[in-house]
């Protein structure tokens, strides 16, 4: 990419998209394009066709999707399946319509079998069933993956895709409801320190192993990859470090400062039991994470501090 290049950045507010917003403008790209969901609805294809037509980005960053953690996805199923069906769908065939040179497209390391072999490969796709319960989000990521491949083949675009292992950082989401595990245990311990309680539960037993990557890591491997002209394959963006919800929860108690017990309420789902990405297909092209689990977590906890403090004196 030039720097004066145009490029779309898709759901620039959210975790990802924000990241490579700031990872972009830093590096000196002054030609970034984005338009609110108020803007530009990308699950209508008319309004994603038209602007298409008259912005013509050189390079698209697909970061827009409906995310969500195991409630959310598991009581919105037909939402998560649609939504990101129709708004994949929509920008990765207008782009091709419309002359994009280079499409990256964001997936998740949920379109791995439910009991994948560990570390879980890119060959490892489809080659067993799916975790019931984000199995509707992760037949629509699949399905993005395949329509780049198959745009690949027939029309000759050069659209990429990449899989995410779990993200976290600023302009992450912290509700309750919907959000991913890490953010939700912030949250819950903050809370819990807050009100002075005694404990704090969580669900699960607290056994499963996750991998986690601050999104300005995220960032950085997607620019990477997206400068990686003709490189089409699929590949995995991890931290290659795991670690279990038990240890995870233990360390935001440490980085947060509550002193009270872990609860672990065991009629909740764990999930998939594990989920570790091996990552040698990115790293032997000459890229490595920078940011180490604690440092990330104490930064993403500074940041949501700061801005429930600022939402707190706006509503005063």
């Amino acid at each position: 990419m030039n720097k004066m290049d145009k490029i779309y950045v898709a759901g620039h507010r959210g975790l990802v998209g924000s990241a490579i917003v700031r990872h972009l403008s830093n590096a000196g790209y002054t030609n970034i394009i984005y338009k609110t969901h108020a803007e530009l609805d990308l699950i209508d294809q008319q309004r994603v066709d038209s602007f298409f037509a008259q912005e013509r980005p050189d390079y698209v960053f697909l970061a827009a999707a409906k995310v969500g953690g195991i409630h959310s996805n598991n009581t919105y199923r037909g939402e998560f399946i649609y939504e990101n069906l129709m708004v994949q769908t929509n920008v990765i065939d207008a782009a091709r319509r419309h002359g994009t040179k280079r499409l990256l497209f964001l997936g998740s390391s949920c379109i791995y079998p439910r009991n994948c072999p560990q570390p879980m490969k890119e060959e490892h796709l489809l080659t067993a069933p799916l975790e019931y319960t984000n199995e509707p989000y992760a037949v629509a990521k699949i399905a993005g993956i395949k329509l780049c491949d198959a745009y690949n083949s027939q029309y000759g675009t050069d659209f990429v895709s990449v899989m995410p292992t779990n993200l976290y950082g600023p302009n992450d989401n912290f509700d309750l409801e919907t959000s991913h595990v890490l953010p939700a245990l912030i949250r819950k311990v903050h809370e819990a320190k807050l009100k002075k309680s005694p404990s704090v539960t969580i669900w699960g037993t607290g056994t499963p192993k996750r991998e986690f990557l601050h999104v300005d890591d995220m960032a950085s491997a997607c620019v990477f990859v997206m400068d990686k002209i003709g490189f089409q394959e699929m590949v995995n963006i991890g931290s290659g470090e795991e670690v279990s919800i038990r240890e995870l929860a233990e360390l935001i108690c440490d980085v947060v400062g509550f002193k009270g017990d872990i609860v672990y309420d065991s009629s909740k789902p764990d999930g998939t039991p594990r989920k570790f990405l091996d990552t040698s297909r990115l790293n032997n092209l000459g890229w490595s994470p920078q940011v180490k689990l604690r440092d990330g977590l104490e930064q993403t906890y500074q940041w949501f501090v700061k801005v429930n403090q600022e939402e707190s004196l706006a509503v005063v």
